[in-house]
């Protein structure tokens, strides 16, 4: 009970217990009360302060330096109109000239109902700015390295999700098997692979069995597509860049070849590099080592490099849009992917292979394709290669209601483009004809309008071929 009196007393005992800073001013502006916490907190003892206008002690600037003028002060507008101010993202200067942040409330003081005064409590909020900061600075890492997992695992990612397409290498053909045999034999060393071969060949599909039969299948396996991306993006993204290199480069990123350290790189469509990457590729291969974007630490990396190209590479030398260098670097171990016109016998094997692809794909129970789909698949060029096949293949298994595949569209295909690649046998060119004719008949073959009458042969001779062919209605 003695303390209450004591405080009711001298109330100025209370004010100077509490741990917020209080000042007091009168109408003028001028200090009248400075409790110990202020003194504390801004170095400027009340002795300094009592009887001056505090606002150029304390108030005189704004975080950034600039002015902080006292007709805009809070303050002391409160003591004009009379309005209760709460402030925060303010500051208060200290006696040795540094600053921290306050959050302040400015209350009018009456007397016979006369504004007398102000009285400003503040407190020192420079744990909580330091607290959010370090908060949002660990969000910003967070978000960072989240980015950073994602770039990493990007690459994962489009090697599990790799679709039906990648359907494996089969095939019987001589053209095919030789490539197979050379494929094998530098699999196991970790020489420098160019693989060649037009669009939709299955390039890439070679390069992860080169992959997958190396000693590094175990380590990552990362693609770079040197068509997909501009002149001013495509070092970033095989060498990485450091923070601020360009704009928008925010954090450091590891490129394509860190992330391919201890495995294998494959730069798809390399004849689309650009000059200056070039140069520093060329540097790569021959001493393993590069720079980020925007550094200067040199890092070394342990990699095996597979390229290819549909281009003619000699002749981009030639012409001063390959370096000469480089090409001889990449073209230690060239292996030629054939076009699927130079293997039309391995379509029946392909067909099956992606048949079962898109049973899985498709949720279908396909058991086969027809014997007059294939005749017509081998009866065409192939310009698409195997992609092609792959999507006439997907179109025809979605519209497919039976078990066996057929084709609902034909494909329209000269016969003087036929005969510049020799796709048909005469055989097959034969059995193609009668086919479409007893199409158009409803394989109705004696009799008026019959496929022999059409066709110009007897029945007999109709039958006969037909046996020879192998050609019947439910094949």
């Amino acid at each position: 009970m003695s303390i209450i009196k004591h405080f009711l007393a001298d109330p100025k005992l209370l004010l100077n217990a509490v741990g917020e800073g209080i000042y007091g001013f009168d109408l003028s502006g001028n200090a009248v009360f400075v409790n110990p916490a202020a003194e504390r907190m801004t170095g400027w003892q009340s002795a300094e302060l009592l009887g001056k206008k505090i606002h150029q002690y304390h108030h005189h600037s704004h975080a950034d330096g600039s002015e902080y003028p006292a007709d805009e002060c809070k303050i002391y507008k409160t003591m004009f109109d009379g309005k209760t101010r709460q402030v925060q993202h303010e500051v208060f200067w200290r006696k040795d000239g540094s600053c921290f942040p306050v959050e302040y409330t400015s209350t009018p003081i009456y007397k016979d109902k006369q504004i007398i005064g102000a009285v400003a409590i503040f407190r020192d909020v420079s744990q909580q700015h330091n607290t959010e900061n370090a908060l949002r600075e660990a969000l910003n890492k967070v978000q960072v390295l989240t980015e950073q997992l994602k770039d990493e695992n990007a690459y994962l990612l489009e090697t599990l999700n790799e679709n039906w397409q990648d359907s494996g290498l089969v095939g019987n053909s001589d053209i095919f098997q030789a490539m197979l045999a050379q494929l094998e034999l530098v699999s196991k060393t970790d020489s420098t692979v160019l693989i060649l071969g037009e669009n939709g060949t299955g390039k890439e599909l070679v390069a992860r069995n080169l992959h997958r039969l190396s000693e590094r299948s175990s380590q990552p396996f990362v693609k770079v597509n040197c068509a997909a991306f501009s002149p001013t993006l495509i070092e970033s993204e095989l060498f990485g860049h450091e923070k601020g290199a360009f704009t928008g480069a925010n954090e450091k990123r590891k490129g394509r070849f860190e992330l391919a350290d201890k495995g294998t790189i494959f730069l798809d469509e390399i004849g689309e590099l650009p000059l200056e990457a070039q140069s520093k590729l060329l540097r790569v291969l021959q001493e393993r080592e590069f720079e980020r974007v925007g550094g200067s630490k040199s890092i070394r990396v342990d990699i095996r490099i597979v390229a290819a190209t549909n281009r003619d590479l000699r002749q981009m030398v030639e012409e001063g849009s390959f370096r000469m260098d480089l090409y001889y670097r990449l073209n230690v171990f060239p292996i030629r992917v054939p076009a699927l016109r130079e293997r039309i016998e391995d379509i029946p094997v392909l067909a099956n292979n992606l048949i079962m692809q898109l049973n899985k794909k498709l949720g279908k129970q396909l058991k086969g394709i027809s014997k007059k789909a294939l005749y017509a698949l081998q009866g065409y060029d192939w310009p698409g290669n195997i992609r092609e096949l792959q999507n006439i293949l997907e179109r025809e298994a979605i519209l497919s209601k039976g078990r066996l595949l057929d084709l609902s569209q034909s494909l329209n295909l000269s016969e003087q483009t036929r005969a510049e690649h020799g796709v048909l046998t005469l055989a097959q060119a034969e059995a193609e004809h009668i086919t479409r004719v007893l199409d158009m008949c409803n394989w109705k073959i004696s009799g008026t309008n019959g496929a022999a009458e059409k066709l110009g042969l007897p029945e007999s001779t109709l039958r006969s071929k037909m046996k020879k062919l192998k050609i019947s209605k439910d094949p």
